[in-house]
């Protein structure tokens, strides 16, 4: 796969306007799936808890579009960086999931290491900004331990809010 690959997948990376930040987001993607062994990741489900028909993609650009608007109306809040965070907040999961037969299930790293933290690593090994890493872990339960910066505060909650949609379906 390549940049114009996850460049479809992900418009709104155009959206960021920082050109290493988005060449980050590019990157992480990539190397998420090269060490999760992806060929192809539209298909992959945005979650395992639920049963839904909702991607790993239209999850991420779900909350990504959620959480912009909700930066449009602040003027405390780096747009950049909310995009970034939205665009990788679950790049983990390309190592916690993998497919057996026509089935997703749990990877052996993901019963170990869950899609926050994976995710976390995954985007401070392609330079991403610790902030943009920070939005990553924090996104999910693990946030609950340390002080979220805004931007991940908005990515907390687009998160949750999709999820829960989703569940009540």
């Amino acid at each position: 796969m390549n940049k114009k690959y996850i460049m479809g997948l992900f418009p709104e990376v155009m959206k960021i306007k920082s050109d290493s930040l988005r060449k980050g987001v590019i990157a992480v993607w990539l190397l998420a799936m090269k060490r999760g062994g992806w060929k192809s990741i539209n298909k992959i489900p945005f979650t395992l808890l639920i049963k839904t028909k909702k991607t790993l993609v239209e999850h991420t650009r779900t909350v990504t579009r959620m959480a912009m608007a909700v930066a449009s109306k602040r003027q405390d809040i780096k747009l950049d960086y909310v995009i970034a965070g939205g665009l990788v907040h679950d790049v983990g999961k390309l190592l916690e999931y993998k497919k057996l037969g026509k089935k997703y299930t749990k990877s052996s790293f993901g019963k170990l290491v869950r899609h926050p933290v994976a995710g976390y690593g995954l985007a401070l090994d392609v330079g991403l900004p610790v902030e943009i890493a920070h939005i990553v872990a924090a996104h999910s339960v693990e946030g609950e331990k340390v002080k979220r910066s805004n931007e991940a505060v908005i990515i907390h909650h687009c998160d949750f809010i999709d999820f829960d949609i989703e569940k009540s379906k």
